[in-house]
């Protein structure tokens, strides 16, 4: 079968599924505007896997964003968040516990700042980044991670990259 087209098909059921979780989601994955659990983003464990979940992630985090984000700041940024840390994630493919820690650091940080100073001013820094880590420590690990584990026990790798590339416990 043709690579491009595997590639293109992986990523286009990635920005599915990551905009179907966040939308059945929809009153956790937007939360009460500091805290929020996006389910969806257990999935950005991905690319650990699959290198075409990177444009995946990215594109689903655009569609998520744009029906039911907080806005253009939101859209840009939150997305652009998406895809430093799925880049980040495939770079620590072969350490596990790793792979779910970039979403955690770097949504915590972009997204917990401009949600203090675009929607929350009277709220610290801190704590925005905080309820924002928190949110995604628990999307990321307490989902994520098993996800990875299940994929990794079936050989769900990339077809048809070879199996050297898989994550090691």
């Amino acid at each position: 079968m043709n690579k491009n087209l595997i590639f293109v098909a992986r990523a286009a059921l990635i920005a599915a599924a990551y905009t179907a979780l966040t939308m059945l989601f929809a009153p956790v994955s937007f939360g009460h505007i500091i805290f929020q659990i996006r389910v969806s983003e257990a999935l950005t464990v991905l690319p650990a896997l699959y290198i075409s979940s990177i444009p995946g992630l990215f594109v689903g985090c655009i569609v998520s964003n744009i029906l039911g984000g907080f806005g253009p700041v939101d859209i840009i940024f939150g997305s652009l968040a998406t895809l430093i840390a799925a880049v980040l994630s495939r770079f620590l493919r072969k350490y596990t516990f790793l792979v779910p820690l970039p979403p955690v650091i770097v949504n915590a940080l972009i997204v917990g700042t401009y949600l203090k100073y675009i929607y929350l001013q009277e709220i610290p820094l801190i704590a925005s980044i905080g309820w924002v880590a928190l949110g995604q420590l628990i999307a990321c690990y307490a989902l994520g991670l098993p996800l990875l584990f299940v994929f990794k026990k079936r050989n769900l790798t990339d077809y048809p990259e070879n199996s050297e590339n898989l994550p090691k416990n």
